[in-house]
């Protein structure tokens, strides 16, 4: 699949979203070199963002020595995920898997990523809209909305209350399911 990337300068603590609720943060090996900023920086993140993070740490001969305090403060103490790579072309990769797995997760729930756009409901024709109206408790709203979830009126008939609930609601749902 196709993935689009959207370049945004005001992220804050964060480097990259991989969804609505998954975010990735970069630490790199002049970061672990130049002191407990980056420790600051995760901490202020756990502490105000409901986000899941995602930590990757450029492990590397220099950085070594910090490596085992990161993973204590960012694992035990933070609960985080901690991904270590050799270096920036390394943590290139893992970020495109993850966003390849992201984006096959997403396909499964449209909703859940924000910068997808939403599909507009495409008119149906005037007959079937007009049809669904019939239906007790239907106007032309929900008219709409199901006949964009189901395609058709056939669909419609064969859909279970449960589906129908998630497009109307449980009183509507009833009483298409009735009718």
């Amino acid at each position: 699949g196709k993935v689009r990337l959207i370049f945004e300068d005001g992220l804050g603590l964060v480097d990259f979203h991989l969804s609505n609720r998954t975010c990735i943060l970069l630490i790199s090996e002049a970061d672990l070199v130049a002191g407990d900023e980056f420790k600051r920086r995760l901490v202020r993140f756990r502490n105000a963002s409901s986000l899941r993070g995602i930590v990757i740490v450029e492990k590397t001969q220099i950085s070594d020595q910090y490596y085992l305090g990161v993973q204590k403060l960012v694992v035990l103490e933070l609960g985080m995920v901690l991904l270590p790579v050799a270096n920036q072309g390394e943590a290139s990769q893992l970020i495109i898997q993850l966003v390849s797995f992201c984006v096959r997760e997403q396909s499964r729930d449209r909703s859940a990523n924000p910068f997808l756009c939403k599909q507009r409901a495409q008119l149906a024709e005037p007959a079937m809209l007009q049809t669904v109206q019939q239906i007790p408790g239907v106007g032309k709203t929900k008219a709409l909305l199901l006949l964009q979830q189901f395609g058709s009126i056939h669909r419609l008939c064969n859909a279970s209350i449960n589906e129908l609930e998630e497009v109307v609601g449980q009183t509507v749902a009833r009483q298409i399911y009735t009718f």
